[in-house]
């Protein structure tokens, strides 16, 4: 591809990139940033008069020694400088404002966005990526917004008041001094796509090693359990290498542009010096005047200087904010329609009618699944590992859509019901226990955050926890840590339990609601599940048979497919997949009866009856 072309696709990209940041973020603080152009022309407008001052002062004072003159330039040089500090004070307190809660404000968005977005989008996108997208992408943008505002306020409007100093004393010398400006724009603009290029690099490989220390600190436990500390290390190594080396990649196309910038001013000061020092010779020119003028150049230099690197700066922002709105430009799929009603419950009855489903292009997961929850019933769905057992809950609560088929609660398509209406009207308990740092008060609240103490203490007894909660110092208030690593398995189970307790939802799914309890406290939470499904709509995934015997129908599922269903007694007479799954759990239970909290239930050394 041509310079030319390449030229014109990097336009194509940027424009777009500043006109949505412009329209959607900065254009709402413009009465600040105003505010802040102000104290940046006072600002300017001081540091011209600094050197303008310089002529006065060596021509009147040192050449004339004018003592009357002297005290008054000596109050107007201290006025001056007060002035210019409030005014960089003012710009400085304004800019951070307006770049902090600018960046406050699309952090907000982009989380508000992403947490609305479709299950399958975290499936697709580790949280290390939306991690980096928070802290390094949005930080990189808060610079570059802040850069930016500096950039064409306080430096160019200190670069013009400067240059109006020094064309007001001689246009030819001014002349001389910025005829090399235009010969740098063009390596300038080439460093600055080299820098774009090498930061869009970095921030994705940036994002690959917040995903790998995610997944290494989450899995911590089996790190140790394996002995796998070193392999991690070196693993974390090669992308922290990768980092760094191009982080020096990004850093040296942005210093590129400083020798040019460097030859270009020493040209401009030669060419000064020996002209205006010639004029000073030959009388034409007071040494004041030229002293004044090398003043304000070299009081111009350092913002011209910035000029330049602004765009490198710019470059490495524009590159953060395509991966920011690349994320905000990606639409959830499961929404509701402009038809959309909420869920008219009259008991809770579920309906797939030949439903195909599938989580990858032409791999089915569920093939022609046809089944019926009664309302205020409970169906239990068995099967070996992989049959599709939880994807029929996942599709009860639409957090797919069927490819084809469909799915009704009370005769009412989900597809046609409000997100709102159909998940405050489920309780979910799933076998991934997801519990948040904060007190177990919290915790169980979590889908009723109004209920009150009484109330949660309640959902707590019914489900089994109300007795280790009780004894843990602080109680309620006990912070559990990240995912509850502070209490053991069961206990975070029953946790959980209580927080679907107390949203007392009309339809239940429980997805191995009881695999991590031991005997004891399943015998307790069993018997108040009992309790909370009576005349609701239930429907669960089981590995022990023994927890869905009473269910009022049970599917048996395998491959995808629903191989028979019936009560539990007239499966086992069948003789198929579900008698045999029976006879293998309790041949096994019977030759090890032995159960406790911490131990693996026997049925899941079973390989055909795993989930």
């Amino acid at each position: 591809m041509t310079d030319p072309a390449k030229a014109e696709r990097a336009r194509s990209r940027t424009y777009p990139l500043v006109r949505r940041l412009f329209r959607n973020h900065v254009r709402r603080h413009l009465w600040p940033i105003g505010a802040a152009i102000l104290a940046m022309a006072i600002a300017a407008g001081a540091t011209a008069a600094l050197a303008y001052m310089v002529k006065i002062v060596l021509d009147q004072v040192f050449v004339d020694h004018d003592r009357e003159a002297l005290i008054w330039i000596a109050g107007l040089v201290l006025g001056l400088f007060i002035v210019r500090g409030l005014a960089v004070y003012a710009q400085s307190v304004l800019l951070g404002h307006i770049s902090f809660r600018l960046i406050a404000n699309l952090q907000t968005e982009l989380f508000r966005h992403l947490i609305r977005s479709d299950l399958a989008f975290f499936h697709e996108h580790s949280p290390g990526k939306l991690l980096s997208s928070f802290t390094s992408d949005i930080g990189l943008l808060r610079v570059t917004v802040s850069a930016t505002v500096m950039s064409f306020g306080r430096d160019l409007l200190t670069l013009i008041a400067l240059v109006i100093v020094m064309f007001e004393q001689d246009w030819l010398l001014a002349s001389i001094a910025f005829f090399a400006f235009p010969t740098g724009v063009l390596p300038i603009v080439g460093f600055g796509r080299r820098v774009r290029k090498a930061s869009r690099s970095t921030q994705a490989q940036i994002s690959r090693l917040a995903g790998r220390l995610t997944d290494s600190f989450q899995g911590a436990r089996h790190v140790k359990a394996y002995g796998m500390e070193e392999y991690e290390t070196r693993r974390a190594r090669q992308d922290i290498v990768a980092v760094r080396k191009l982080i020096m990649k990004t850093a040296r196309a942005r210093a590129a542009m400083h020798p040019v910038l460097e030859f270009l001013a020493g040209l401009a000061v030669v060419g000064i010096v020996v002209y205006g020092g010639l004029q000073v010779i030959d009388g034409t020119r007071t040494p004041g005047e030229l002293l004044s003028f090398l003043t304000a150049l070299a009081l111009a230099y350092e913002p011209l200087k910035r000029l330049g690197g602004w765009n490198a700066q710019v470059q490495e922002g524009l590159a953060a904010a395509e991966r920011i709105f690349g994320l905000l430009d990606i639409h959830p799929r499961i929404t509701d329609r402009p038809d959309a009603k909420p869920l008219g419950l009259s008991g809770g009855a579920i309906r797939f009618e030949r439903v195909n489903f599938s989580y990858v292009a032409e791999t089915p997961t569920l093939t022609d699944i046809t089944l019926t929850v009664p309302a205020g019933k409970t169906v239990a769905l068995v099967g070996p590992s992989g049959a599709g057992k939880s994807t029929v809950l996942n599709l009860i609560a639409r957090f797919y859509d069927v490819d084809s088929g469909a799915i009704s609660i009370d005769g009412q398509d989900v597809r046609a019901i409000t997100l709102e209406s159909l998940r405050r009207a489920i309780g979910l308990v799933s076998q991934e226990i997801v519990l948040f740092d904060d007190t177990i008060r919290m915790n169980i609240a979590y889908g009723k955050p109004e209920a009150s103490d009484a109330e949660i203490v309640e959902a707590a007894r019914a489900a089994g926890a109300h007795e280790f909660i009780s004894g843990l110092p602080k109680g309620y208030d006990s912070v559990i840590g990240p995912h509850g690593v502070k209490l053991s398995g069961g206990q975070r189970q029953r946790i959980v339990i209580a927080r679907a307790m107390l949203k007392n939802a009309p339809i239940l799914l429980l997805d191995e609601a009881t695999s991590a309890l031991d005997t004891e406290s399943e015998r307790h939470v069993q018997a108040a599940l009992a309790r909370l499904k009576q005349g609701r709509t239930t429907v669960m995934v089981a590995h022990r048979l023994s927890t869905i015997i009473d269910a009022d129908l049970i599917y048996v599922m395998e491959a995808g497919r629903i191989l028979e269903h019936g009560s539990h007694q007239e499966l086992l007479a069948q003789g198929g997949l579900y008698a045999r799954l029976h006879a293998m759990q309790f041949s096994v239970e019977i030759a090890d009866p032995a159960d406790s909290e911490d131990q693996v239930p026997p049925l899941q050394r079973q390989p055909r009856v795993r989930a």
